[in-house]
């Protein structure tokens, strides 16, 4: 899947004080300039949501740039208030490409997604403010494959 030059966004359900919304989009805009063509959210609630609404208002600028969702299964957003449903409805249906697999949610799905979106990456976009969390196993994991990473959080 991997068609130029990628960025895997990875971060926290929930949003603290800290995170500056203009620093994600600065980011964004700067990683375009480098030849970024293609960016990877993962689909879930709280900074990927963030994330891939950005993309889209990027693409109104930058047109040639492309979001992937890569969500971890079929039901992610079976609990999910009617709102967040609806805004996960809409990304889905403005994204360039979307990868659901078949299953419900299983134990490691979300690390699976994880892994993946890190293996179609060049560089890395993170708010990570706390270690023991899928969010930083994956920005582990993103270290370890030689990955750019950016912590928009400050924090590792």
């Amino acid at each position: 899947m991997k068609n130029g030059k990628a960025c895997c966004f990875t971060g926290h359900r929930i949003i603290g004080s800290d995170f500056k919304l203009d620093v994600l989009r600065r980011g964004i805009r700067y990683l375009i300039q480098q030849g970024i063509d293609t960016f990877i959210a993962g689909g879930a609630l709280g900074f990927d949501t963030l994330c891939a609404i950005e993309v889209l208002s990027a693409k109104q600028e930058f047109p040639n740039i492309k979001l992937h969702i890569y969500a971890p299964c079929k039901n992610q957003c079976e609990s999910w208030h009617s709102k967040d449903k609806q805004i996960y409805n809409d990304i889905l249906a403005k994204a360039d490409y979307v990868d659901i697999p078949d299953s419900n949610y299983y134990n490691g799905c979300m690390k699976e997604r994880n892994y993946k979106m890190v293996d179609n990456s060049d560089y890395c976009i993170c708010y990570l403010n706390k270690k023991r969390s899928g969010t930083w196993q994956t920005y582990r994991y993103a270290v370890e494959k030689g990955l750019t990473v950016f912590n928009l959080a400050g924090k590792e």
